[in-house]
């Protein structure tokens, strides 16, 4: 425990609100949320996998560079934006599209990124997004940063860093957790642990009996959910969320779930890891289970469902429509928003490469 009584330590076993068989669970700390806020999320559940599943085929169609899927994750990802106000921000991965998405980002604007167009093709501060990042763990330094500035601020701001179980190997994890705990920012730190780091099971990452337990040292309370079941993740984070607006500090959420398919279209998955081991996990889908939940309480209709469908098929695409679309290239970009102020090198280099598209074009008039 802190100082002020507070128990640091996660509890055995993961909270969970509702089974894989979609039956509630009852718990003496946390209540499911509504069912009007289930529904909201069972939508952002089936968006977010219509989503995954077409930035799956656009990758093979060459429309984007690459796709880090979080099919399966798809319950992490919408509790963690619908958990936010809209004044507080969200630090997202590269792996946290469709968190990114039911934020309120639009779509096409999200996958900028990952069809190579642009570092981010989103204002962050419109929607208080920070851009997805690549590097691991360098995020939660930022995060940190904002929800202490807010703070001295005197703003209620709350900042939720999103990562993996691989970036909690990271030195920056580590940094911000510590910087974090130290003065009371206030930050959830929610890891994803999806069981893998590209290629690198969990088993070899780290000997802690979980990794919410790393927050111990750091005087941080570690939380772990059911990552898969969003009613538990939602009604988590809502209190984790709650607590740091309150004063409370960070807290470090540990969501166990599994990445179903491979960490991008560059990795070819059968090479560390078994099918059977993939396929015991389809029973615990998000999706499923939260739905005959729904429809067993009398809260999902074949109408309302059949909406839903509608509206991510709608989404999907408007995706696929503008990522047909050519993107407008003007090569004056690489060097208009390196400084305020362009150096003398800079300017040296644009002028070489105007020359050079000039003489290209030339040879193509002849």
């Amino acid at each position: 425990m802190r100082d002020d009584g507070e128990p640091l330590l996660p509890r055995e076993v993961p909270l969970q609100l509702i089974d894989p068989s979609g039956r509630a669970v009852a718990d003496p700390e946390y209540e499911a949320p509504g069912l009007d806020r289930l529904v909201e999320a069972y939508r952002g559940l089936v968006v977010g996998r219509r989503v995954n599943e077409e930035c799956t085929a656009l990758v093979r169609q060459g429309r984007l560079a690459v796709y880090p899927s979080s099919h399966g994750q798809e319950a992490c990802q919408v509790a963690a934006a619908l958990a936010l106000a809209d004044g507080d921000w969200l630090f997202p991965t590269y792996r946290d599209s469709v968190a990114v998405i039911t934020r309120g980002v639009d779509p096409e604007e999200t996958l900028t990124l990952l069809r190579g167009d642009w570092h981010s093709g989103y204002d962050p501060r419109e929607r208080h997004v920070a851009p997805q990042a690549t590097p691991l763990a360098t995020q939660l330094l930022h995060a940190v940063g904002v929800a202490q500035a807010a703070r001295f601020r005197g703003e209620p701001t709350v900042v939720l860093a999103m990562c993996g179980d691989g970036a909690t190997s990271e030195g920056d994890f580590h940094e911000a957790m510590n910087f974090a705990a130290v003065f009371a920012a206030p930050v959830v730190f929610f890891v994803q642990n999806n069981e893998f780091a590209i290629s690198v099971p969990l088993s070899r990452q780290s000997a802690a009996s979980s990794l919410a337990a790393k927050g111990v040292g750091y005087g941080v309370r570690g939380i772990r959910v059911d990552g898969n079941d969003v009613a538990a993740v939602l009604a988590l984070l809502d209190e984790a969320v709650a607590h740091a607006r309150a004063g409370g500090g960070a807290t470090l959420v540990e969501a166990h779930t599994y990445r179903m398919q491979a960490h991008t279209n560059a990795d070819d998955d059968t090479r560390y890891r078994e099918r059977e081991d993939v396929a015991a996990w389809v029973a615990r889908d998000p999706l499923t289970r939260v739905r005959t939940f729904l429809v067993e309480a009398g809260a999902l209709t074949d109408r309302l469902e059949d909406a839903i469908a509608r509206e991510a098929d709608a989404v999907a695409a408007d995706l696929r429509e503008a990522m047909g679309r050519e993107a407008a290239v003007d090569p004056e970009d690489l060097f208009r928003f390196v400084y305020a102020q362009r150096t003398p090198q800079l300017e040296a280099q644009w002028l070489g490469l105007q020359g050079e598209l000039a003489r290209a074009g030339e040879e193509e008039g002849r």
